[in-house]
């Protein structure tokens, strides 16, 4: 298992190499900082010892390979922004990132199994088609879209819910909801699909054979043989439930890493785009190896 490990952290450090190098190069392309950060009137010298200073100075092949020297120190930059160490600038933003999506992936997750697992104990029933027609209008809505029109409806039209900041539970309805639909209903499909499977397998039958209550067959024998697959799904939609927080955030004014990722685009502060993107790809690695090692605890057979 450690050595399974090892492999993996082996591969996830050279993509994140390689991630941040392709950042390091496109953030160069969004311009000069000091068109934002210093007066539009500034002189030549001012604008030359502003480089000088953040070490802008330098061919960027230079600033590449000081950017990864310092990387090996543990140095990930100031902030031009915030003047201060950008690494900590994005370690503050993300957990409340962290918190939105797990809140949304549990809910999504939970809310999944359950609506999938009564679908498919009765394939072809009102309540199968009414689940279908949702789990595929949430899988398929985007997520802008939606927050645009909740926005629209419950904070302008009836006025029940803020449109942005954290301070009350209000605050979190809309943010969550918009996040948790997608993995919704794909989650709800893949559930119920794979226990239809399951209900249709031979041990079922002789549990039904031997008179064992339905309800127990259905959460008890085939909603754990059905797990596996929905668990390496819904592992992809975290991962990627952490990158599209950065819309949810954005139009929702969520203090996260999504939000301060776009805001240090805008702002051409190279260091802290660099770190939220740093941050981001470790939490997605750690992410998938919990699910990979999840799957040898369900399935004793899976061994590493």
């Amino acid at each position: 298992m450690l050595g399974y490990i090892g492999r993996r952290a082996y591969h996830s450090v050279i993509s994140v190499i390689g991630l941040l190098t392709l950042v390091f190069f496109l953030t160069r392309l969004t311009g000069d900082p000091s068109a934002l950060y210093l007066p539009l009137d500034s002189s030549l010298e001012a604008r030359q010892a502003f480089a000088r200073l953040n070490g802008l100075d330098q061919p960027i092949y230079v600033q590449f390979f000081q950017y990864l020297q310092n990387l090996m120190s543990l140095d990930f930059g100031q902030s031009l922004r915030q003047n201060r160490s950008a690494i900590e600038v994005a370690l503050e933003a993300f957990p409340a990132t962290l918190k939105l999506a797990l809140v949304a992936m549990s809910l999504a997750t939970v809310l999944a199994i359950v609506v999938g697992a009564l679908a498919a104990a009765r394939p072809g029933s009102l309540f199968d088609r009414i689940a279908g027609l949702v789990s595929l209008a949430g899988a398929s809505t985007p997520d802008f879209w939606i927050a645009i029109v909740g926005i629209l409806v419950f904070a302008v039209g009836l006025g029940i819910l803020p449109t942005s900041g954290t301070g009350t539970a209000l605050h979190w309805i809309m943010p969550i909801v918009v996040l948790m639909l997608r993995p919704f209903g794909l989650l709800v499909q893949v559930v119920r699909g794979t226990m239809i499977s399951a209900l249709a397998s031979p041990f079922i039958k002789t549990a039904h054979a031997k008179g064992m209550k339905r309800r127990k067959i259905i959460f008890g024998h085939a909603l754990r043989n059905s797990l596996l697959p929905v668990i390496t799904v819904a592992g992809d939609l975290a991962t990627g439930l952490i990158n599209g927080a950065v819309v949810v955030e954005t139009i929702f004014g969520w203090p996260g890493i999504g939000k301060l990722m776009i805001d240090s685009i805008i702002q051409r502060d190279f260091a802290v785009v660099q770190s939220t993107i740093l941050v981001t790809a470790i939490a997605i690695f750690i992410v998938n190896i919990a699910i990979d090692l999840l799957y040898a605890v369900l399935d004793p057979r899976i061994r590493y």
